[in-house]
Parts: structure tokens; C-alpha cells; sequence
């Protein structure tokens, strides 16, 4: 069951009025966006620290809206409700991943921030050293990040040429480059704690916003939510089977085997994401690190609620034919919904329609300029930082990363624009089934187990990498099916559509086997580690 983006739809359902109030608006918004940017880098220093991870000094209460926030992205903004307005239980089912993911994340928090690394390369050479683990990172790094660049930014050009009117391939062409140039100069120029300042915005107007297009639906219906339900079953393309499971064609193939394999990539990519990372090592300490995880867990559940709330007012009020009208994935629900709620009140109509806009637009700043700067500082820290030239140049470093946010952007675009005839949601699939392979095992060895090695690390690492290439070329994702990406061809032998099934058991394994081949640390190395994961400490004597 994974969740596609935006489709192009051919129905412009948002009046003139409302197009020309939503463009204004957005335009306002990017201004203060760039002004904010502007701010942040006539305030900037030349210190890679505090641009990377703001000197470890951000907040448990900030850092847990801020990591919250990661996670409102416009996929998860349009997609989740959509999936829930047409697959009713189906879509119900990918929203509390969200939450499952944050649980996971929460576990780790405490660990990652006192292991004083906020990078894969430096998490991989915790008990790896050498140059290969850090160039591992760094392929995984690429390897997940460019396909969620490229998804996101290619939803977030088609949503803005629905806002705007034009849902042409070509409209949606040029809104996708137009946002990949706006977030390359923001991310360019921002730091970690001037996107804390965006994200903790960007929650309180979501919760609001999806609050406020969910009770005014629930007014629809005289405050009664089995109302709300029953209107949304009736509504729906099989009544049927609306609350039960079976309409998303995905989701009933081979039995629960399907569902578990992609709940899992999903849950274990997302816990594991660089980006997430990155946040988490910005804490004070590792229990600093706790609070904020907890603090995110909580939002991140009411977030989900709001979704699935807004799904199914999408589904009673709009109706599920009326929104696959419009787009055959149902992403538009959210802003259906907002422009449905209020018949009979055109400005005020105006004004939550422009709102829900203004919350798209800065969900798709955020996330992905957050996503390209987490790339950027592997690239800048674990490859440009260790070369001899640049290891005493501060300023350089820095350069670096505004040049690998460029490329990063530039690369992300590329994707997108190469596959805009072509179903690639594939490539998300890939993206979080590398790193729920190559990264979550990583981690957990390297947390729990001292017999983990820099030979289990790589066989881990690139074993996971390999099981995920092979058994997604063989996936229905890419031939063998309607939606395939070579519908014509048919070498899917690999029947379930994700990886994750047959990959994290694989490079667990591997991992396993790597370094039972050579010897680990000693008792008394992995004990001072893991004083040191436990408390953020060092346990070694001082003077040494």
C-alpha cells in the first residue's frame, strides 16, 4: 500500500477568486520566506557547528515542534488524506505509520545524541573506522534523499499548478522547477536552527488549519461523527469495503504479506531518515534528545488524528467521486475539502482555501529544503571535511555545503523532470526500503552489539543495498503491471511490491555473519562506548 503522488488531473475546481487571492498569498508568503533566509545570513558565522546543529543548544519544547514538523510534508499533508477519502481503511492504515515511525525514532533518541555524531558517516564509524564506513554513509545518504527531493518537489509543482489553474504537463513542468529554484536559495542560505524557527511555525497553522476544515464539516452534519462516517461509506467507490480493506488494489495482493513488508519500510525508513538525524543530535543532551522525541510523538498523534479527520469529512462532504475527478490519487482532498466546507460564505470560503494553500507551500519549503541540508552537511562533514586541504578551513566547509545543496536540488529536479511521463513512485519505495535496510540494522548493531565490526558494518551496508536493487527491479513496481514503470515487460518475479520483507532480514543477517569473520571490540572498548551512549560521557580516564 503505497501512497502515489499527485496525479494531473484535468478539473480546475477553485474559481478565479480564489486562484488570484492563493497566488497573492503564496507570493507574500515566499517574500517573508526570503526575507527570513535574508536574516539568517547576515547573522551567520563561519562556523560549520552552529550552522550544522546550532551548537547542540536548541530546546527540548522547540526541537520536538521542530521535529514534528519534519514530518508535515506535503506528502504526508495531501497523500494521507487522500489515501483515506477514496480506500477508507486502506489509506487509515499508511496514516498511522506516521506515529509508529516516531515511536521508533524515540527509542534511538537518547543513543544517537549521545554518541556526539549527527551524520550517518559519523553513526557508521562509531565502531567502524576507516574511510569506507563514512563513504557508505554517504552513497546511502545520496541513494535516499534524491528520490524524496525529487517526489516531493514533482508534488509539489503539480499542487501548485492546481492552485493556480493550469494542470497541464507543461504548467506543472515549470511550477516543479519554479519551487526546486525557490528551495535551493532557501536551503542555501538557511541553518539548522533558522528551519526549527519555519517548522515551528509550520505545526501550530497545520493543526489549526486541518482542525478547524474538520469541525466545519462535522457542523455539516449537526456535530455528529457517525454521521460524518456513514455519509463518507455511502459516498466512497464501494461501500462495501470502504471500512474493511480491500479497495486499494495493492493492498490485498499475497495476503497480509504485502501490508507488513510496507508498513515496515515505511516505519524503519522514516525513524531512520538523515534529516530526522540531524534534528535529534541538535539537543542539549541525550535526555534533552528524549523529551523532544516525546514532545514530537505527541504531536505527531494528534497531526494524525487531524488526517484521518480530514479524510473522511473529504469523503462525506466532497465524495470520493468528485475528488477522482479531479485527480485519480485524491492528494486535492485536503484543499477540496476547504473550499467545500463553506458554501454559503464566499470570503470566508477565500480565506481557508488561501490558508490551506499557505500551509502546502510551506510544508514543501521546509521539508525539502530540511531534506537537502541534512544531504549537504554528510557531503560538507564526512567527505569535503576530511580531506586534508579543508579539515583546518571553516569557510570552505561551509561553501561546501551551499554548493551540495545546489547540486542536490539540481539532481532531485533531474529525476523529477526525466520521469514526468512516467509512474515513479517506485523511487520513494526504494528510497525508504534503503534505508529501513542499510541504516536500522547499522544503528541497532552499533548500539547493542560488540561483536559489530567495520567487515559486518560493510556487508551489512552494501548486502542491503544490493537485496533492495535486485528485488525492486523484480517488484511489480517496475514491470509486469498496469502502473508499472515498464508495463510492457514482465520480469517480476519478486511478487510483493517493497523490498523490506526480504532486505532488513538480509542485511541483519549479513551483518551478523560480516563480523563473526573478524574480531570486535574488546569487553572494555565497548563498555566505554557504551557508557558513553548511555550518559554522553566519556569514560576514559582523564589525561589520556
Amino acid at each position: 500500500m503505497t501512497l502515489r503522488t499527485l496525479a494531473s488531473g484535468a478539473v480546475a475546481p477553485l474559481g478565479a477568486d480564489v486562484r488570484a487571492t492563493v497566488v497573492v498569498a503564496c507570493l507574500v508568503l515566499l517574500g517573508l520566506a526570503l526575507l527570513w533566509a535574508f536574516v539568517l545570513v547576515s547573522a551567520q558565522e563561519d562556523d560549520p557547528e552552529r550552522l550544522y546543529i546550532a551548537d547542540r543548544s536548541l530546546s527540548p519544547v522547540f526541537n520536538g515542534f521542530a521535529v514534528a514538523g519534519e514530518q508535515i510534508s506535503v506528502l504526508t499533508l495531501l497523500a494521507v488524506p487522500g489515501g483515506i477519502a477514496l480506500f477508507g481503511y486502506d489509506g487509515y492504515l499508511y496514516a498511522i505509520d506516521i506515529l509508529v515511525a516516531f515511536s521508533v525514532l524515540l527509542l534511538l533518541a537518547q543513543k544517537i545524541r549521545n554518541s556526539g555524531r549527527y551524520t550517518l558517516g559519523g553513526l557508521f564509524s562509531l565502531r567502524a573506522s576507516g574511510v569506507a564506513p563514512r563513504v557508505a554513509a554517504s552513497l546511502v545518504t545520496l541513494i535516499v534523499t534524491v528520490p524524496i527531493l525529487a517526489i516531493q518537489l514533482r508534488a509539489a509543482g503539480i499542487t501548485t499548478a492546481f492552485l493556480v489553474g493550469m494542470s497541464t504537463p507543461r504548467a506543472q513542468i515549470v511550477c516543479t522547477v519554479l519551487m526546486a529554484f525557490l528551495v535551493a536559495c532557501f536551503a542555501g542560505v538557511a541553518d539548522l536552527r533558522g528551519l526549527g524557527f519555519m517548522h515551528v511555525i509550520k505545526v501550530p497553522l497545520a493543526l489549526v488549519t486541518l482542525a478547524v476544515v474538520s469541525l466545519l464539516a462535522l457542523k455539516q452534519f449537526e456535530w455528529d461523527p457517525g454521521s460524518v462516517l456513514s455519509a463518507a461509506v455511502n459516498k466512497s467507490v464501494a461501500p462495501q469495503q470502504y471500512l474493511s480493506g480491500g479497495i486499494w488494489s495493492d493492498a490485498t495482493a499475497l495476503g497480509p504479506f504485502n501490508l507488513i513488508g510496507d508498513h515496515l519500510v515505511v516505519i524503519l525508513g522514516t525513524a531512520v531518515a538523515p534529516h530526522l538525524i540531524l534534528r535529534i543530535s541538535a539537543s542539549r543532551t541525550g535526555r534533552s534528545a528524549r523529551r523532544s522525541m516525546s514532545t514530537a510523538v505527541g504531536l505527531s498523534g494528534v497531526y494524525t488524528v487531524l488526517l484521518i479527520a480530514t479524510g473522511f469529512a473529504a469523503a462525506a462532504v466532497v465524495g470520493s467521486g468528485a475528488i477522482s475527478a479531479v485527480d485519480a490519487d485524491g492528494q486535492s482532498s485536503p484543499i477540496l475539502l476547504a473550499s467545500a466546507v463553506l458554501p454559503d460564505h464566499p470570503t470566508a470560503r477565500i480565506v481557508l482555501v488561501t490558508v490551506m494553500a499557505c500551509l502546502v507551500f510551506l510544508a514543501v519549503l521546509t521539508t525539502v529544503a530540511s531534506v537537502a541540508f541534512a544531504a549537504a552537511v554528510s557531503f560538507a562533514h564526512d567527505v569535503y571535511a576530511k580531506t586534508s586541504r579543508a579539515k583546518s578551513s571553516g569557510t570552505g566547509e561551509v561553501w561546501a555545503l551551499r554548493l551540495a545543496v545546489v547540486i542536490l536540488c539540481a539532481a532531485a529536479l533531474s529525476v523529477s523532470a526525466a520521469t514526468v511521463h512516467h509512474p515513479f513512485e517506485f523511487l520513494m519505495t526504494f528510497s525508504m526500503s534503503v534505508a529501513a535496510s542499510c541504516v536500522f540494522p547499522v544503528l541497532i548493531y552499533s548500539f547493542f552489539w560488540r561483536g559489530f565490526n567495520r567487515t559486518g558494518l560493510l556487508w551489512c551496508v552494501y548486502g542491503g543495498l544490493s537485496a533492495c536493487v535486485i528485488l525492486m527491479a523484480c517488484s511489480p513496481f517496475v514491470s509486469g503491471t498496469d502502473d508499472a514503470l515498464f508495463p510492457q515487460a514482465g520480469f517480476n518475479w519478486y511478487p510483493f511490491l517493497t523490498p523490506g520483507l526480504i532486505s532488513v532480514p538480509t542485511a541483519f543477517l549479513l551483518g551478523w555473519l560480516g563480523s563473526m569473520r573478524s574480531s570486535g571490540q574488546s569487553e572494555a572498548e565497548f563498555r566505554r562506548d557504551e557508557y558513553k551512549l548511555l550518559t554522553g560521557a566519556d569514560a576514559r580516564p582523564r589525561g589520556r
